[in-house]
């Protein structure tokens, strides 16, 4: 298929949680397919700074959004900001997540509440205010990024797993109420991937080896492996799939 992200080019993105990592990558994805993209941290730092600076290079629009979304007010914030600076929003990625790991038993209420916030009530606020923009349009997409933890749950991540499985449902649902408007919604659950967040586990070679060996691939993914498939539910190529909940993650989930 001849130009296949070519019906990108032009379209209004925010990527949430794109300092780095996995978000950083998918932003750097539409960039380099002729989006205006609107990077997100939850402050000004060096990280955004230079995504903002590379990014620029590539010929859209690249603003920077900045706000923690463990307060309820900055998810309404963040989309206004968008949507002023760059005339509209028609892509709405929500990738931002708080993994907190230890044994169930000893969570503590705050980290229940943190992960709670951001994980599932910040990705709803954030759709529900990103979706009447794509309604004027006629035309949307909304990709919530899961995790592979939403069928095989780590025993020391319980409210991590549990709340990527609530935003699954959520994007199912969400899914099923715009689907005739033009305007799809679908979830990426991520294995493991070499990002920040996983960095200090990874670094055991014991426990690097035993990943890798559980994988059926045998190998790690980097935050690139995930660009694609949401390139591919955000562009034109992707319109007849919503609802969906498609694994990027080796082959783990179903080994």
């Amino acid at each position: 298929m001849e130009g296949i992200y070519e019906s990108l080019r032009g379209k209004r993105v925010l990527v949430t949680g794109s300092s780095r990592g996995i978000g950083r990558a998918i932003a750097e994805g539409f960039a380099k397919n002729g989006c205006d993209v609107a990077v997100h941290g939850v402050e000004p730092s060096a990280h955004l700074e230079s995504l903002t600076a590379e990014l620029s290079s590539c010929g859209g629009k690249i603003i920077t959004v900045c706000g923690d979304l463990a307060d309820p007010t900055v998810p309404a914030k963040l989309i206004a900001g968008t949507v002023e600076a760059l005339g509209g929003l028609d892509i709405l990625v929500s990738n931002v997540s708080v993994q907190i790991r230890k044994p169930w038993m000893e969570v503590t209420d705050e980290e229940m509440r943190l992960q709670t916030e951001i994980n599932f009530f910040a990705g709803i606020r954030l759709i529900q205010q990103a979706v009447p923009h794509m309604l004027k349009e006629g035309w949307g997409r909304v990709i919530t990024i899961g995790s592979a933890q939403q069928e095989r749950p780590h025993p020391d991540m319980l409210v991590y797993s549990a709340t990527k499985a609530a935003m699954r449902n959520v994007a199912q649902s969400i899914a099923l109420q715009v689907a005739d408007k033009n305007i799809t919604v679908n979830n990426i659950a991520v294995g493991t991937i070499y990002t920040d967040r996983n960095m200090e586990a990874l670094s055991d070679p014991e426990y690097l080896e035993k990943v890798k060996n559980n994988n059926p691939v045998k190998f790690i993914g980097e935050p690139t492996d995930c660009v694609g498939t949401v390139l591919l539910l955000a562009s034109e190529a992707g319109r007849y799939i919503t609802g969906d909940n498609i694994h990027v993650d080796g082959g783990r989930t179903i080994s």
